[in-house]
């Protein structure tokens, strides 16, 4: 159990245990696929501002995972008990003042860069409260159109910092506003090999309240976002080709496909496309995806 007077070395070191357990398995959700859009989309400016820009989404996830973990330990129980609540690294009450201090920290750390960060850290914890607390984690079309926002929000952020100037010109703006799209009709993907886990925990998620039409379009929409991307960033014939049938490849895993560790892997390869698609905007920066 997590203490909060014990010996000082001891403290960080259950400190950053406790820290990466909360964030671990959204670093290929969130971290790397958001870090990846704002260095193709910003483009990157230096390595000090991609350090930065992780820095910032890291923090930020933190407070999002403390705060949707401190009240649904009976979902992580059945999904994933390693997490610091259910495996006793750390109780509720403790976990509920980690939420506010993550808070605190996240509005100070926006606060060196300017207003516009700090409006993007107050959007972005508005959105873990409307998730968390407000109840929109337990209808399908609340969840998605949080998702959707919160994942915005990462984005903004990310590029702001990544970039050489804060500004967002129409390529990060078009970006932002087609991966919102992207994820809004593709975000049930992760909920795929957690139906026991939020069945527990009283969500009604998209494959819990439509099981055979959540895969078919989850099959119907990534293939769409394969083609459509492909076409609106133009890169060359192989890369275009390739995204397509990797797309293809994630569409029919979920809809042929259909057990918890399956959907695990898919979900998994599914962000990889994820990632892909945010590196496509690149080429309408420095148009070296030609081949």
């Amino acid at each position: 159990m997590l203490s909060f007077f014990p010996n000082p070395i001891t403290t960080v070191q259950q400190y950053i245990h406790v820290a990466i357990l909360f964030t671990w398995t959204d670093y290929k959700t969130i971290l790397f696929p958001v870090a990846t859009f704002a260095c193709a989309t910003a483009p990157l400016y230096s390595v000090f501002n991609l350090l930065q820009s992780v820095a910032w989404i890291w923090i930020h996830l933190l407070l999002c995972n403390v705060s949707n973990q401190a009240r649904s330990k009976e979902e992580d129980a059945v999904n994933r008990p390693w997490r610091p609540l259910p495996s006793g690294r750390i109780n509720q009450s403790q976990a509920i003042i980690l939420r506010y201090w993550t808070v605190v920290i996240c509005v100070l750390w926006s606060s060196s860069y300017g207003l516009d960060l700090i409006a993007v850290t107050i959007a972005l914890i508005a959105t873990t409260w409307l998730y968390d607390e407000g109840g929109a984690s337990k209808t399908a079309l609340g969840k998605n159109f949080c998702n959707v926002a919160g994942y915005v929000s990462f984005e903004l952020g990310a590029t702001k910092l990544m970039g050489a100037a804060r500004q967002l010109d129409i390529v990060s703006t078009t970006a932002i506003f087609l991966s919102g799209a992207l994820i809004f009709t593709t975000i049930q993907a992760q909920d795929f090999p957690d139906v026991d886990g939020d069945a527990a925990s009283g969500r009604v998620t998209f494959p819990i309240y439509a099981p055979e039409l959540s895969r078919a379009f989850t099959l119907c929409s990534v293939i769409a976002w394969s083609i459509g991307l492909g076409w609106y960033w133009h890169p060359g014939p192989m890369i275009k080709s390739v995204f397509i049938i990797l797309g293809v490849y994630v569409g029919c895993r979920y809809y042929l496909w259909r057990a918890v560790e399956i959907d695990k892997k898919s979900y998994f390869i599914f962000n990889i496309w994820l990632i892909c698609a945010h590196v496509l905007p690149v080429h309408a920066r420095l148009g070296f995806l030609y081949f």
